[in-house]
C-alpha cells in the first residue's frame, strides 16, 4: 500500500475547509515521501494548499465558489503545530476591552516563537516574539487584561482605565491576574485597587 493511498484514505475522512499542518501525516512515511504524496493529492484536486505547510480538503459553495479559511484560523494551525503560544496584540486587547476604537491594519499577534510574517493567500499576519510573562493566560479574559495593561503602560494607566478593565473581571479572574508575573508598577497599582 503506497503512502499516497494511505494519506488519500485519511484525507477523505477530514472535514472539508478545515486547515491542517502537513505534520498531521508524518507517521505515514518519511518527510520527503509525505511531501511528494501531498503534492500529488493537490494536483489531483483532493487537497488544496492554503499556506506553506498548511492544506485542506477543498470546500465550495454553489453560490460563491471556493471557500477559504480565514487567515487567523490558518495562523493558529501553524503556531499550534510548532508548539507556540499566541496572544492577541495589546492594541487589539485595548480595543476589545472598550478602551479604544482603533483597529489594527495588519493583524498582529504575540508569540513564543520567532518574529515573522505569515503570508496566507493575499493576507499577511504578523507574529511578534515576546517573553513568557506576556503570554500568561493566553486566550482568556485574564490574558486579555494583562496584555492590555502592558500595552497601556505605566504612564498611560489611569484610574479610569483601571476601573474599566477590572470591572470586566470576576473576583476569581482578578485573583488570577494578581497571581501573574508582572512588573512592580503594575502589581502595586492593581494591589491598591479594591476587588469588586
Amino acid at each position: 500500500m503506497s503512502i499516497k493511498y494511505l494519506i488519500a484514505q485519511r484525507v477523505k475522512r477530514l472535514e472539508k475547509g478545515r486547515p491542517f499542518f502537513i505534520t498531521k501525516f508524518s507517521s505515514a512515511g518519511s518527510r520527503s515521501a509525505v511531501n511528494k504524496a501531498i503534492s500529488e493529492l493537490v494536483l489531483a484536486g483532493l487537497l488544496e494548499r492554503v499556506a506553506r505547510g498548511v492544506y485542506m480538503r477543498p470546500k465550495s459553495n454553489s453560490y460563491i465558489g471556493p471557500i477559504r479559511p480565514n487567515s487567523l484560523t490558518v495562523m493558529r494551525v501553524i503556531t499550534s503545530a510548532k508548539g507556540e503560544t499566541t496572544q492577541i496584540h495589546g492594541a487589539e486587547a485595548v480595543r476589545r476591552l472598550g478602551l479604544s476604537t482603533q483597529m489594527q491594519i495588519l493583524p498582529t499577534f504575540y508569540t513564543s516563537g520567532s518574529t515573522r510574517e505569515i503570508q496566507i493567500g493575499l493576507s499577511i499576519v504578523r507574529l511578534k516574539h515576546v517573553s513568557k510573562d506576556r503570554l500568561q493566560h493566553a486566550g482568556t479574559k485574564v490574558g486579555l487584561v494583562l496584555t492590555a495593561l502592558h500595552y497601556v503602560g505605566k504612564q498611560g494607566l489611569t484610574k479610569e482605565i483601571l476601573s474599566k478593565v477590572t470591572d470586566q473581571l470576576s473576583k476569581d479572574e482578578l485573583r488570577e491576574l494578581l497571581d501573574c508575573r508582572m512588573p512592580k508598577w503594575m502589581r502595586s497599582v492593581l494591589m491598591s485597587w479594591p476587588i469588586n
